[in-house]
């Protein structure tokens, strides 16, 4: 019944993450961080433990002489998120 869940998705805040990324090309880290209405650290965290399974891909660079970092999904991080999706459906019966 629970087959097709993936365990990083367990967490409010990285399924969030998730679901932004999935609908946007690229998020920045302010932008991530007020939609998703958390912490420097918390989100900071939260992104490691996505990097870490290749679900994201971050990309650093400058406005002007300011450093800003970006996020977008993976290819695979992609796949495992709709997995996710679909297997919550099906639980829910849809």
């Amino acid at each position: 019944m629970l087959e097709g869940f993936d365990k990083a998705f367990e967490n409010k805040i990285r399924l969030g993450m998730m679901a932004v990324l999935a609908v946007n090309e690229w998020v920045d880290f302010t932008e991530l961080k007020e939609l998703l209405k958390v912490t420097d650290g918390n989100l900071a965290s939260h992104i490691a433990y996505l990097e870490k399974e290749q679900y994201i891909e971050v990309r650093k660079s400058f406005i002007g002489k300011k450093p800003n970092t970006s996020f977008r999904a993976s290819s695979a991080g992609k796949k495992a998120f709709e997995k996710h999706l679909k297997s919550l459906a099906n639980l829910l019966g849809k």
